[in-house]
């Protein structure tokens, strides 16, 4: 429970979670307790969206004007 999408990604990580909770206790219990039930976890890393961008932003964001 929590756990909206994951992705396989290149880089430092293996896997992205995506967690979706509606309580920031709900994500501390996430985070400290149910994900150390996993022994194959070795290291995590946890990062707080403050905003989204749709894909209409980020191609605006990302564009040269051509």
């Amino acid at each position: 429970d929590g756990i909206a999408e994951v992705y396989s990604v290149a880089g430092n990580f293996d896997l992205v979670a995506i967690v979706r909770v509606a309580h920031n206790d709900d994500l501390a219990d996430l985070v400290t307790r149910k994900l150390n039930e996993f022994d194959r976890i070795t290291h995590r890393e946890t990062l707080i969206a403050f905003r989204t961008f749709s894909k209409h932003d980020l191609e605006s964001l990302f564009s040269i004007g051509m």
